[in-house]
């Protein structure tokens, strides 16, 4: 089943369908897409810029940060991984 809430001017807000949870920008533009579980995020997930750019990359175990996460700059070359356990940060290795 799908639901969506939309934002004062029409765009889509967000939109659940099936198991997969997809915020938009007011542009309508994708902000961050993933799977859903027990109302949770849980699993792998994907967060835009406006300009629709790769902003990071991780999974969620049971609404938590959980396992690696990437973060890319504004032109889409690697920042940051960081390596989450339940939440907490284990590691986190910075690119120049």
């Amino acid at each position: 089943m799908e639901q969506s809430k939309t934002y004062a001017n029409g765009q889509p807000q967000q939109r659940m369908h099936g198991t997969t949870l997809t915020y938009f920008f007011k542009d309508g533009n994708v902000k961050a897409e993933g799977p859903v579980k027990e109302n949770l995020m849980d699993g792998l997930w994907h967060f835009y810029r406006e300009n629709g750019i790769l902003q990071q990359v991780g999974n969620f175990k049971k609404g938590l940060k959980h396992g690696p996460w990437v973060e890319y700059d504004k032109i889409g070359s690697i920042v940051s991984e960081t390596q989450f356990e339940e939440g907490e940060e284990i590691s986190k290795r910075l690119y120049h």
